[in-house]
């Protein structure tokens, strides 16, 4: 199927949009040397991605906020240092600080005007409403595991998806759902019979998961390119 057939765009927002790696480590950064801690970028964000889906698989009914303040308890605890709630509380509080990726603003421009634009996020509402700001773009449908009552990769979230995008006169067979995650969204995506694009941000670090849990065994995207300035020119092509 070509991109000009879809119809949907179905997106992940942090990890593909919204830089959330960048945003963790500057949320935690300060607070980490504060204790004494000596770790860079990288080491910040894959203790984060240690804890992250294992919070929010122990209770899925909380809110992303909530999940973040424990997320940084569990690191503090695990590196033998202290969070104190005042910290733990304003790092949940940081998502709309999180900048978006240099490229997502002027691809979402472009793409908006062909296509429907959906976001599918493991945030709540009033933190993605921030996001959304950055971003520069209304979408056309808002998709958060607030709205579902569970995180991805639960399929729920893609029921959910695919029922909302329904409801706008879409069926599934329109829709490609975007992202950079393969543990929350491609193996998930495709498991739930959806096209999917795959934007490998990290490849220019060399791989690896970085914020995201490790998936047990990657699923092959029906497409795959490392931003979406890169998507948008795909795109661009097969319109000319």
């Amino acid at each position: 199927m070509k991109l000009s057939e879809f119809e949907v765009l179905t997106f992940d927002c942090y990890g593909t949009l919204i830089d959330w790696e960048t945003g963790i480590a500057n949320a935690l950064a300060p607070w980490a040397k504060s204790k004494g801690l000596k770790v860079d970028q990288e080491a910040i964000v894959k203790k984060f991605g240690k804890f992250e889906t294992v919070v929010q698989g122990d209770d899925p009914g909380q809110l992303y906020p909530d999940v973040l303040a424990e997320v940084l308890r569990r690191m503090a605890k695990d590196w033998k240092v202290e969070a104190t709630e005042a910290e733990c509380k304003a790092f949940g509080k940081s998502v709309g600080d999180w900048p978006p990726f240099p490229d997502s603003p002027e691809a979402l421009a472009w793409l908006a005007k062909h296509y429907r634009l959906v976001v599918l996020s493991n945030v709540d509402r009033d933190s993605f409403a921030e996001s959304e700001k950055r971003l520069g773009v209304e979408f056309d449908l808002i998709c958060t595991a607030q709205d579902v009552g569970t995180y991805k990769p639960d399929p729920r979230n893609f029921e959910y998806l695919t029922e909302q995008v329904a409801a706008l006169g879409f069926e599934k067979d329109k829709i490609l759902h975007i992202a950079e995650s393969q543990h929350h969204d491609i193996i998930p995506g495709k498991a739930h019979g959806l096209a999917t694009a795959w934007i490998h941000r990290r490849a220019a670090r060399g791989g690896g998961y970085g914020a995201t849990a490790v998936p047990k065994k990657p699923a092959k995207a029906d497409y795959e390119v490392t931003s979406m300035a890169e998507f948008a020119e795909l795109c661009k092509a097969e319109a000319e």
